[in-house]
């Protein structure tokens, strides 16, 4: 971090979850609001996301979860990118995730959790709120 230019956000679908739609939808948002968006595509393994983010420079990483795996998805992505000195990386994401499994999530360090029916606003205005600004 700490390069000028819109904010850069890997958007990505780990594990075996063949369901994208969503994360389609708050990638587009993302990109319609300004920022540079880079989307994995489906069944990526939480090294090939953090890798990417090292890769695109990015400034967060969006996943999008359905299949019940959340908390060992986000789990591994935070403890790769603290592994590879990426921790300033903020993790959010979104999906089929229970309330009761929010508050934990959020200890272990993801940065927010989107349930469905989330307006796309939402997520663009707290994307906005808590990453560097976008470039004058």
């Amino acid at each position: 971090m700490g390069v000028s230019g819109p904010i850069r956000v890997v958007v990505a679908k780990p594990g075996l979850d063949g369901h994208d739609r969503g994360a389609k939808v708050i990638a587009r948002a993302l990109r319609d609001a300004g920022m540079e968006v880079i989307y994995t595509g489906l069944h990526q393994t939480p090294e090939q996301i953090v890798d990417t983010a090292i890769q695109e420079d990015a400034d967060a990483i969006g996943l999008s979860i359905l299949s019940g795996a959340h908390n060992t998805l986000f789990a591994k992505v935070l403890e790769l990118l603290k592994e590879r000195d990426a921790a300033d990386i903020k993790v959010f994401g979104g999906g089929i995730i229970p309330e009761g499994d929010i508050p934990p999530l959020k200890e272990l360090g993801v940065a927010e959790i989107f349930t469905p029916g989330t307006p796309t606003g939402d997520v663009v205005t707290w994307v906005r709120s808590n990453l560097r600004e976008l470039a004058a």
